[in-house]
């Protein structure tokens, strides 16, 4: 049975990011992420880029109705979920094309507009995780939403130590209240090492407590884990380039709203901890009772 509280909050992070994607397409952001996707399916010829960016953003939004009806009637969640995975494979596929690796630093594993892509992994645990609960079991479960928050920390995490990341995360660290005293103490290269080995270090933590089954070592490495996640929400109000007064969300915004997607990740592994932890220390209560009797 899953906790109420962290259906209605995956399903509350599913329907804010998903519906600030889909108004943000529709009016017009993210046209050349849009029109790659178009491109690798042949496409883009057929139809125009104000067509192919109206049929993204009433995706997204249609994806976001559904998961709002499914919460009060069940004959919506196999749409919901449909959807879900739909809305995941059709970019994730494009991880084939050429496009996404930069290829002027040897392609595959360097990954380039393939960042936020493979950020759409995440919602095809949340869909089986809504949906279709009974197929996996409680560990089999929380594995399933430990690799996408492991895919993403470990791989972009990696790219930190490469010099064209490091340059390409100055604007968002520099203006970050949180994280701009990294330039104060290290060179812009060694704080981009900190913070890729901060992604690395978590995401392994978290791996070795889901390992050991350990409940109180995967709530630390969790809350590490969204500790990232979290911050680059803040990139939202701090970074130039996260809005758009004609758009809504500008470039740097599409990219990191996806990242509520792994904070419901998270949130999953979180609850089957929480159960774990709470059978442990009823289990005891009741032998040392039963030992006393």
């Amino acid at each position: 049975m899953q906790p109420t509280y962290t259906r209605y909050s995956i399903h509350s992070l599913l329907i804010i990011s998903l519906s600030l994607l889909g108004l943000s397409l529709l009016l017009g952001a993210g046209v050349n992420n849009v029109h790659a996707i178009f491109n690798f399916y042949q496409l883009a010829n057929v139809i125009p880029e104000t067509g192919q960016s109206i049929l993204a953003g009433v995706a997204f939004l249609v994806t976001a109705l559904f998961i709002i009806l499914s919460l009060k009637q069940s004959r919506f969640q196999t749409p919901a979920f449909v959807s879900l995975i739909t809305l995941a494979v059709i970019p994730l596929v494009t991880l084939l094309s050429e496009s996404r690796w930069m290829t002027d630093l040897g392609g595959f594993p360097i990954i380039g507009s393939g960042q936020g892509i493979i950020k759409y992994t995440a919602l095809v645990s949340l869909a089986i995780y809504l949906y279709k609960p009974q197929r996996l079991s409680a560990q089999g479960m929380v594995i399933l939403n430990f690799f996408p928050v492991a895919l993403v920390l470990i791989w972009i995490g990696g790219m930190k130590f490469y010099e064209f990341e490091a340059n390409g995360i100055i604007s968002l660290v520099s203006t970050s209240i949180f994280m701009s005293w990294l330039y104060t103490l290290f060179s812009v290269q060694t704080a981009s090492n900190l913070i890729g080995a901060y992604d690395i270090f978590f995401s392994l933590a978290l791996a070795l407590a889901i390992i050991k089954k350990h409940p109180l070592a995967i709530y630390v490495a969790a809350l590490g884990c969204s500790a990232v996640f979290l911050m680059t929400q803040t990139f939202l109000f701090s970074a130039e380039g996260a809005f758009d007064s004609s758009t809504l969300l500008a470039r740097l915004g599409l990219f990191v709203i996806k990242d509520l997607w792994f904070i419901a990740n998270l949130l999953v592994i979180v609850s089957f901890a929480k159960k774990v932890l709470i059978n442990y220390y009823f289990n005891n209560i009741f032998n040392n009772v039963h030992c006393k009797i």
